[in-house]
């Protein structure tokens, strides 16, 4: 853990991790508050499904474009925009009992969704380099499960509480705080997009960026699936509150983790260790589809978060080897265009399947879906060559040394 300390020992540490969390915690909010608001109000889980589809499309449909205004202009504005009429836009959504007008406005919701953690992820090679990155992004990674730990917990008490309303309501409060305080906070206000490349190629040109999109583009699917038949396997049982639980449980052990694959051996590439834990996740993800809403649905999710919280910090390294300069933010946005686009799609047929099928059925696609993409990352592993790079000893230790002795970084 001492690499830990270390690394919360450098400046801007402590403001990355604290700025952004509680719209981090909005984030983790947003679509039970709107799966429940939809069903309070309409009594249906299929168009409750549509309603966190239609959002989830309309913000990552467009983050690819979000995030490419913020390779090119920064941080500043767009976030000083974005930021406020997102939390306003939860406020119409909160205040609507119609279920077409709830529809419109969570789909122009999604469209002003500020990329908080887009624009989190790039200020951590400002602070820190080298071998010490993996430690940074196990802490960032680490942060963001922790929100989508208590993000759920909390929409949905309030949801199932005397004032249902005070789920959106709380979120948009949460985001303000959050995003706004990162869009103030001085490393996100100066930071200064890379240049890119002379005659740099497109970045849907770009052979690695087709392959990551190709596994998110199942990883999507299966996850919107997941999102809405836990919810709904627990409302049908009329056990809704358990829905906290499973997803509690999946945040904890995601945190835990995320901090152990920081602390992995420097001796693993990216891109093995990304493989390696890809299929163990494959593996664990198989029995929650024989689970029941309560502590065997939340033992099975846990298993599922402790090693998605692994890949995840895998997933970012393997990112960065192998994107072009002057796409710090705009590659991930455009991967998460694609995936955050199916896993709307797969919010939608989740809610249905849930109704005319079973949510069981759902759970399984999921399984198959984490499948998929090991299959993906097996066959295309050419194409992510540049993750598959070990740091030299020399390397490490001139990113040690830079991340502790840098007069610039105290």
């Amino acid at each position: 853990m001492n690499r830990y300390r270390q690394l919360f020992a450098l400046p801007n540490v402590w403001v990355l991790v604290l700025a952004a969390f509680p719209a981090r915690v909005a984030y983790g909010m947003v679509g039970l508050a709107l799966f429940f608001k939809t069903q309070q109000e309409t009594g249906s889980i299929a168009l409750a499904g549509l309603v966190i589809g239609a959002n989830a499309l309309a913000g990552s449909f467009t983050a690819g474009i979000r995030g490419s205004v913020i390779d090119r202009y920064g941080q500043k504005w767009p976030l000083r925009i974005l930021v406020p009429a997102y939390a306003g836009m939860m406020i119409m959504v909160n205040i609507s009992h119609s279920s077409t007008f709830i529809l419109i406005m969570a789909t122009i919701m999604g469209l002003t969704a500020p990329p908080i953690n887009l624009s989190v992820r790039p200020l951590w090679k400002t602070i820190v380099t080298g071998d010490f990155l993996r430690t940074a992004y196990a802490v960032d990674s680490s942060v963001m499960n922790t929100a989508g730990v208590i993000g759920p917990v909390i929409a949905t008490g309030l949801a199932l509480s005397s004032h249902p309303g005070s789920a959106l309501t709380t979120s948009a409060i949460l985001m303000i705080i959050g995003g706004g305080a990162l869009a103030l906070a001085p490393i996100s206000r100066d930071w200064i997009p890379e240049k890119k490349e002379k005659d740099a190629q497109s970045l849907w040109h770009n052979p690695a960026l087709r392959l990551m999109m190709l596994e998110g583009s199942f990883i999507g699917f299966g996850w919107g699936l997941f999102d809405v038949a836990v919810p709904a396997f627990a409302t049908i049982e009329n056990v809704a509150h358990r829905t906290a639980w499973v997803f509690a449980a999946m945040g904890i052990s995601s945190i835990v983790g995320g901090l152990i694959a920081g602390l992995l051996s420097k001796r693993t590439s990216s891109l093995s260790a990304l493989r390696a834990t890809y299929l163990i996740w494959f593996l664990v993800s198989i029995p929650i589809a024989f689970t029941y809403p309560g502590w065997s649905m939340a033992i099975a999710g846990a298993f599922l978060g402790f090693v998605g919280g692994a890949i995840q910090v895998f997933y970012w390294e393997v990112m960065e080897a192998v994107r072009p300069k002057g796409s710090a933010v705009s590659y991930m946005a455009w991967l998460w265009t694609v995936e955050g686009s199916v896993m709307s799609l797969g919010s939608a047929v989740g809610g249905v399947l849930s109704e005319s099928v079973s949510p069981q059925f759902c759970l399984a696609l999921t399984a198959f879906s984490i499948g998929m993409g090991t299959l993906v990352l097996t066959i295309g592993k050419e194409r992510l060559n540049a993750a598959n790079r070990i740091p030299t000893d020399e390397e490490d230790f001139n990113a040690l040394h830079h991340a502790t002795s840098d007069p610039d970084l105290h």
